[in-house]
């Protein structure tokens, strides 16, 4: 693969080759490409996707690995957060990404190397593009969450809680924190 030279519009980057490898994204057009996540974080953010949607009313879900377009104009800024809160009715249409303003939670779980990114850089961006919550969970010897919410246009912390993590906005929930870094034992059928 010949890498870009210049500063990336949507359209060149939806025409790079696809490979599920790594992950790709924009950053004011320049094409940041980084290693896929280890299996730790994987499985938390599969747990925390299991989990929200067990818990949300059925107008929101929760799906990893969704394009989100941060920044729209020249030059654009794409990101792929671990995971995002929608309305179920936007998914269920398909779309190849989604916008800013669809998101209402995004989630970012830090991993060896995002963390300056995750904690710094995203949180910027997703804040000026205007979605309303911003999630940050850490691993560690427990896994902790940070909730963000967008107050005057900047993320103020509502709340950093390890073992547990109990919100009432943008909806009432509660999650077992540590529970997500393990794997469940099913009943024998």
């Amino acid at each position: 693969m010949t890498w870009p030279d210049h500063l990336l519009t949507l359209e060149e980057f939806d025409q790079l080759p696809g490979d599920n490898s790594r992950r790709y994204e924009l950053q004011e057009g320049v094409l940041h490409v980084t290693p896929k996540a280890a299996s730790l974080h994987q499985r938390v953010v599969g747990a925390l996707v299991s989990t929200l949607n067990r818990r949300l009313a059925h107008e929101w879900e929760a799906v990893a690995d969704v394009e989100v377009v941060v920044t729209p104009g020249w030059p654009p800024t794409l990101r792929v957060p671990d995971l995002v809160i929608a309305s179920t009715s936007l998914i269920d249409q398909n779309p190849n990404r989604l916008h800013a303003k669809e998101v209402l939670v995004a989630v970012e779980v830090v991993s060896p190397g995002s963390g300056r990114t995750d904690r710094v850089l995203k949180m910027f961006e997703y804040a000026k593009a205007g979605i309303p919550f911003y999630w940050i969970v850490e691993l560690g010897g427990s896994v902790t969450l940070a909730e963000h919410r967008l107050i005057d246009g900047v993320y103020e912390v509502v709340s950093a809680c390890d073992s547990s993590f109990e919100t009432i906005e943008p909806f009432e929930l509660s999650i077992d924190l540590d529970s997500l870094a393990r794997r469940s034992r099913r009943a024998p059928s």
